[in-house]
Parts: C-alpha cells; structure tokens; sequence
C-alpha cells in the first residue's frame, strides 16, 4: 500500500476507484466498501484509493463540543495497519484544517477527484456526505458524474444481526467492555498498538511479570478499567496474555496498559506489538493482601488459558 501525504505528490494512478472517509476502526462497513472498490478496479484495471482525514474532522470543527470528547477506535498506526491487511492499494492522508474544510463539494470533485487523481468511478457509503458544510452527497455526485464523465455507486447501510454498524456503536461497546460486540461489529479484534516495556516489579515477585504498552495518540480510546484476555503478537513473540487496564482520565496517553505474557518469549522489551483483544474477564477489584492478588491473578490466568486456544 502506498502512502501520501498531499495530493501533489500522489503521482499517476491506474483507473482510480476513490472512496472518501475517517474510516476509523475499519469495521465491516468499512471493509464492503474497501471489497467493492477492489473488486471494481480488478474490472476495469484500477487502482484502489482511500482520502482519509487526520487529525479526525470532528476534532477541527467542533472543538469545544462534538470533538472535544471524541475518542477514536483506531490510532494513525492502527488505521495504516487495518487499511493494508484489507488490501488497499492507495491511501491519501489529507491533513484536516479549518482552510480545508472550506473546500466546497463542487471544487472537492473538480480541483482533487479529477484533476488530482482522475477519478474512474467513486465509490461512498450509506448516507455519506462531503465538502463544505456537507453539502455533497450521493445525488449531487451522480449529477457531476454525468457531466464530468465518472461513475457513482452508493454502498447499502451494514448491519450485524439486523443492528446497523456505525463506528459510534463500536465505540460506545468498547467504552463499556464489551469487546465481542465491538469485535462482532468491526469484524476483527479490536486492537492497541505500542511499544513494550519493562513493567510492575510488584507483580513480578509474585509470579507475573509484566510489560507495559504505551498508548500512542491523547484520543485513542481504550476499553475501561480491568482485567481483559487478549493475544501479544509481534516480531518475536505470539502469545496468549491477561491484560491489566488502568485508565488516567486526566491525561488518556498516560493510561496504563500492561500485559502477562502466558507464553515465555524471554527479554521482548522495546519491541512494537499488537494487542489483539478478545473479552473482559472482570472488572477492576481492590484487594486487601499481596497473598488475594496472587490468588485472584491466578484465577484470571486460568480463565485466559480456558478461553484462548
């Protein structure tokens, strides 16, 4: 997958197949629309391209309501990753600002669509709007497309279960713990990924040493305070893990995030890992001696070896 910055430097693209969105979390709408685009540029010998926004347009426009509170499933890092195992082949990160948003449907079509990347056909979801004061929509493209001499195809609305997908859903299951309904909806594990290091030397003496993993971005969000089972994958290391959440909510980037690995992999400090959650296992609980800790980690790793195979 190629990534841009600037539409200046995008260079020629085969039969571009375009899509526009924040995209965050990938989840299965996301993905029908990402098949659709793949399976059109195999037609007509394209090339697939996303324009996605960072930071996230809520975060610009509405910074002291909307976006102020906005949490995002997928980190930058996060987001690249998804977008490249979904097979993408060009992914244009424009830099959202207040000028940008300015930019009218009209001259978003004509100025990028076309005269940047020379549209072959545009492909958006349910109810999807652009431009200026979100002006642009299904209808209004269909109309540019029949003079400007591109197609335009809407995607249906996803559900799960007769429950439509959307990522404010995703985040509300994550912000809640419940991690196999937003993994339901996303279809894949929700995920965090970070740097490990060396962590809790109290849990290390008895029995569970840990590692920490360092959220990267102030607005990712991370599900709440507990113990969750989840698989630590990374250059050296597969393995099974009880994850140890401890929420900072005055500074987010400093929540704690650590892992006890069930698999010994020896040092892997340092290394960037994904983690691949996978349930709850229970809440945060106060416990009165080191002797209860022990005993109710233990329990906790028995559920975790139980539950991951």
């Amino acid at each position: 997958m190629k990534i841009f910055h600037d539409f200046d430097n995008v260079g020629e693209i085969r039969n571009a197949v375009v899509t526009t969105g924040s995209f965050d979390g990938v989840h299965v709408g996301h993905k029908v629309i990402l098949q659709r685009l793949k399976n059109i540029a195999s037609e007509i010998g394209g090339e697939t391209v996303l324009i996605t926004f960072h930071p996230h347009p809520r975060k610009i426009l509405y910074p002291e309501t909307a976006g102020k509170g906005l949490f995002l499933i997928s980190s930058q890092r996060e987001k690249i990753h998804l977008l490249r195992k979904a097979g993408l082949d060009n992914l244009i990160i424009v830099n959202f600002t207040l000028e940008f948003s300015r930019i009218s449907s009209m001259e978003f079509v004509r100025d990028i669509l076309l005269s940047k990347l020379h549209a072959r056909k545009i492909v958006i979801g349910f109810n999807h709007h652009f431009g200026h004061n979100r002006e642009g929509d299904y209808e209004a493209l269909k109309i540019l497309g029949t003079t400007n001499g591109f197609e335009v195809e809407e995607i249906a609305e996803q559900d799960i279960q007769n429950e439509s997908v959307s990522s404010t859903k995703i985040r509300k299951a994550i912000h809640d713990g419940n991690i196999q309904k937003a993994n339901a909806y996303l279809d894949h594990q929700y995920i965090i990924m970070g740097q490990m290091s060396k962590s809790s030397p109290i849990l290390e003496e008895i029995g569970f040493p840990c590692y920490s993993v360092k959220i990267e971005e102030e607005c990712k969000l991370v599900p709440p305070n507990g113990v969750f089972a989840v698989t630590v994958v990374g250059d050296d290391c597969f393995s099974r893990a009880m994850c140890f959440i401890r929420k900072n909510e005055e500074s987010p980037i400093d929540t704690l995030v650590e892992v006890h690995l069930l698999e010994n992999y020896g040092n892997i400090d340092g290394q960037m890992v994904t983690l691949l959650f996978h349930k709850r296992i229970r809440e945060e609980r106060s416990l009165a001696t080191t002797e209860d800790l022990k005993k109710q980690l233990t329990i906790d790793r028995n559920q975790v070896d139980e539950l991951i195979f």
